[in-house]
């Protein structure tokens, strides 16, 4: 067992996301682990690039308000304690509600090799991060 040492908070760079995030690395998993987890922070509004992950993402959401948007114009409203996945290869974007600071946890793995864990795409345009939501409520 060992207790591992908090690494400083970090502000989310911006070619990869639109408006204000920031990131605690909770566990970046070393070999034979490919575990990854981060708490990440969004302002109101801030959210990725549309992306995609090798092995798939789980996202849990902790606080405020998430939105998860696919490349088929999907808008999913998520709130705290619910927990999504993306499949492998799924292109899609997530960040805050518009009016609310939202929190969650991102997982996912790596290959184990030099393979990126993630490939960064374009930014979400407004008309997809405005699109019509399905509230999961």
């Amino acid at each position: 067992m060992e207790l591992l040492k908090q690494q400083a908070t970090t502000k989310g760079p911006a070619d990869w996301f639109t408006g204000d995030v920031w990131m605690d690395v909770i566990y970046a998993g070393e070999e034979p682990s490919r575990m990854r987890a981060t708490l990440v922070r969004f302002a109101p509004g801030a959210r990725t690039k549309w992306h995609r992950h090798v092995l798939g993402q789980t996202l849990h959401v902790v606080s405020g308000i998430a939105l998860i948007g696919t490349r088929d114009g999907t808008v999913i409203e998520t709130h705290p304690g619910e927990t999504v996945t993306c499949p492998a290869g799924e292109e899609h974007w997530h960040g805050a509600a518009p009016d609310r600071f939202m929190e969650h946890i991102a997982m996912f793995e790596g290959r184990g090799d030099s393979t990126p864990e993630m490939e960064w795409l374009e930014l979400v345009t407004d008309d997809q991060y405005n699109g019509p939501r399905i509230n999961t409520r």
